[in-house]
């Protein structure tokens, strides 16, 4: 099992969009083969950053979910609402406890 955690700091006045965004079509990435779980967080302290934590069976799948027409769709239009660029960790599950 993998996480992905993606940092995205937003212009201020953007956040809504991300936020419709995310509730447009995170029922589409969350049903893509080998997701596992999708959470959207916000910072506590910062209005303006959000985060992405998903689970996925293999890094073989977050590949394909990476290559696929959702995505392809989803983070351009991320992308652009950005007021810095995006943070990006992906890491291997060693316990669950």
């Amino acid at each position: 099992m993998v996480t992905r955690i993606v940092k995205m700091t937003f212009k201020p006045e953007n956040t809504e969009a991300f936020e419709e965004l995310f509730k447009k079509y995170h029922q589409e990435i969350r049903a893509v083969e080998g997701c596992e779980s999708l959470k959207m967080l916000r910072s506590a302290n910062e209005e303006n950053v959000f985060f992405t934590y998903s689970t996925w069976k293999d890094a073989s799948y977050l590949e394909l979910y990476r290559k696929s027409t959702t995505f392809g769709i989803v983070w351009p239009r991320t992308k652009a609402l950005f007021d810095k660029p995006a943070e990006a960790w992906t890491c291997d599950e060693l316990y669950d406890l």
